[in-house]
């Protein structure tokens, strides 16, 4: 089958130099949500409990108040803020994929059919 061609974008919000919210973020904050726990999340995404708590806690200090709750024995749970925020950055991102697309139509029309090592 040929690829018609295709618009990839990754929507991140930066605070500096920090991405407080991106794809990898968002799908670490769901995982959490169903979850109940960081490790319990990474173990979901294939990653590494480090790496998750790290992804954590740079959220935690982007914002002004924690997106995931910790309780020690407890697991973790995200605040309400984080619901808030992680709903508006899904929407950020469905909004932003199809203006991209839509505005990049004229070019994915203009491709060559098929991949251009078939060529």
């Amino acid at each position: 089958m040929a690829d018609a061609g295709r618009v990839e974008l990754r929507l991140r919000i930066r605070l500096g130099d920090a991405i407080a919210m991106g794809p990898g973020k968002a799908d670490l904050l769901d995982a959490i949500d169903a979850a109940g726990s960081i490790s319990a999340a990474a173990r979901l995404l294939g990653m590494s409990y480090r790496r998750a708590w790290l992804l954590v806690e740079e959220m935690n200090r982007c914002f002004n108040v924690p997106l995931v709750e910790t309780r020690p024995g407890a697991g973790a749970q995200l605040s309400d803020p984080a619901r808030a925020v992680l709903a508006a950055y899904r929407a950020s991102d469905a909004a932003a994929a199809a203006a991209t697309a839509k505005a990049a139509a004229p070019i994915i029309a203009a491709l060559r059919s098929g991949r251009p090592d078939d060529q």
